[in-house]
């Protein structure tokens, strides 16, 4: 058994890295992290290099999902990050914060010190923006941030057609206001590098005699002895192994591994638990409850010209070429992130801010699914409703630790949530139809032109509809006895064990959830360092 450290963080994605580097950084702080993958490889650096990373399972978890009945979802799997950086290694990159309101909203729930003006300050620390800094931006941190630097005359079309519809145009996504539309911004630096946690973090950290880092270690579960958590236990290389605290346990596995980490320790719905045999350490019945997810759905639209299209650029001779030319530049289409432009608009008539997010790309995918792109010259718009109210779950299938979970998004559960889909799709046709893009585009594609009416939209979501990887809520943050964590992310009913990852969200952040993570693993460990002192 090993020496005990003062904090075992569990999981290195996005909260995890920056937690760990945080708290290692005071030389009195001794801290594990544990990862079940390993090091990332070059094509997490690659930034399309995602297109692979996804489907090889040395890289990723993968959690197939159990629409329940009723319910508009397709049947998916999602994919989670298995390596050092967590889903930060392969994600889109897409650096979006959220709004003022998000956070406001949470610290006036009852969550003290989570509020805009301290969690604008935590993004400023990270960021390392190419703007520079600013009220609303940071500069010098370890986290650099630029604008695609690609200009195509699609884009600035697709730009401008959003203009056409009423929205400003904006150079800065993480700006005083978020409606408008702009051309996408990254976590990828000025050599077309990701910029991942465990690059911006760990890379630092790691040679400090303070901080140890174990990858290839699956945890099974939290050691609780006597209401305490006192250690992690789960495999290593095959064997058993088990490491100790003598301070705390702190869950950074995500929003899906996170709950399921605390249910099969013991702490969760008390009857669910005892019905597979689990000794129950706390009655707690929102964990793995309350998740929300955003659901996409992707409207593809044929253009004129092969120039406007990047269909052909990721197989054969040419994805060569194109890979070639970013290992010696840098540059080209395998150094751009997952959207290149990006709009936030008010779908809902009367809305009194953006509730949905349009993401534009310059291919489409083929019809037969996977990663296969369109043999003729195409491009892509998708939304997703920014704030959905319609609320999921995740529970166990049995106590071994290796069964899979039966993960039920239950998307459009609410009447609000549909028509807000219904009106993003139907803003992503608005724009399409403006003038400014008639030259480039023929029209929207076969697949899903023909759903007009708002039964047909609804249609699409359950046929094609798929998840954005944003969960959270399934161990949400609150001042309520049945919240799973207080404002300090402290787990009621067990001491010495905390959650820090997007699990502690009730609701998403306007946008991408890879930012908010991070500047959640920051404001947790300034709370650790203030309860410290």
């Amino acid at each position: 058994m090993a020496t005990p450290y003062d904090y075992i963080i569990v999981g290195a994605g996005s909260a995890g890295s920056v937690l760990a580097e945080r708290l290692s950084a005071n030389p009195n702080h001794h801290v594990l992290l544990v990862e079940e993958g390993g090091a990332a490889n070059w094509l997490s650096l690659m930034p399309k290099g995602y297109g692979k990373l996804l489907f090889d399972p040395g890289f990723s978890h993968y959690y197939p999902t159990s629409p329940g009945d009723g319910a508009h979802a397709p049947q998916e799997v999602w994919a989670r990050g298995r390596m050092l950086g967590g889903s930060s290694a392969i994600n889109g990159m897409v650096w979006t914060r959220g709004v003022p309101a998000d956070y406001d909203s949470i610290e006036a729930s009852g969550n003290p010190g989570w509020g805009w003006s301290e969690m604008l300050r935590v993004f400023r620390a990270i960021e390392n923006h190419h703007l520079g800094a600013s009220d609303y931006r940071g500069a010098g941190g370890p986290v650099t941030i630029s604008t695609n630097p690609h200009k195509a005359r699609l884009t600035d079309a697709f730009i401008a057609a959003a203009a056409g519809t009423g929205l400003n145009v904006k150079q800065d996504q993480n700006g005083p206001d978020q409606e408008g539309v702009g051309y996408a911004q990254w976590n990828i630096d000025a050599r077309g590098r990701r910029v991942s946690a465990a690059r911006a973090f760990l890379d630092p950290a790691r040679k400090r005699p303070n901080f140890t880092i174990r990858s290839g270690v699956r945890v099974d579960r939290v050691i609780v002895e006597n209401g305490h958590a006192v250690g992690i236990a789960g495999v290593e290389n095959g064997a058993p192994v088990e490491f100790r605290t003598a301070g705390e346990v702190i869950l950074s596995a995500g929003g899906l591994m996170s709950p399921k980490l605390l249910l099969l320790s013991g702490i969760g719905d008390a009857a669910a638990l005892s019905a597979l045999g689990i000794d129950v350490k706390h009655h707690s019945p929102n964990v793995g409850r309350r998740l929300r997810e955003h659901l996409v759905l992707m409207l593809s639209f044929r253009l004129k010209q092969w120039q406007d299209s990047d269909n052909r650029e990721y197989s054969g001779v040419r994805l060569l070429a194109n890979v070639l030319n970013y290992l010696v530049a840098g540059k080209g289409p395998m150094a751009r992130g997952a959207a290149e432009a990006i709009a936030f608009v008010r779908a809902l008539p009367g809305a009194n801010r953006p509730d949905a997010q349009l993401m534009f790309n310059p291919y489409s995918m083929s019809p037969a699914g996977g990663m296969k792109f369109e043999d003729e010259p195409g491009m892509q718009v998708y939304s997703f409703i920014l704030r959905p109210e319609s609320e999921g779950s995740l529970q166990l299938t049995s106590a071994d630790p290796q069964a899979p979970l039966n993960v039920n998004p239950n998307y459009l559960a609410t009447e609000r949530d549909r028509a807000t889909a219904i009106a993003a799709t139907r803003a992503i046709r608005r724009i399409m139809a403006e003038p400014a893009l008639a030259d480039l585009v023929v029209g929207e594609t076969a697949k899903t032109a023909g759903a007009q009416t708002d039964e047909d939209i609804l249609g699409l979501y359950d046929r094609f509809g798929g998840a954005g990887y944003h969960a959270v809520g399934t161990a949400g943050m609150g001042p309520n006895d049945d919240d799973v964590v207080d404002s300090r992310l402290r787990v009621r009913g067990v001491t010495g064990l905390r959650v820090a990852d997007c699990s502690v969200f009730q609701q998403i952040p306007s946008g991408n959830t890879n930012a908010p993570a991070m500047a959640l693993g920051w404001r947790l460990a300034e709370l650790i360092e203030e309860e410290a002192r």
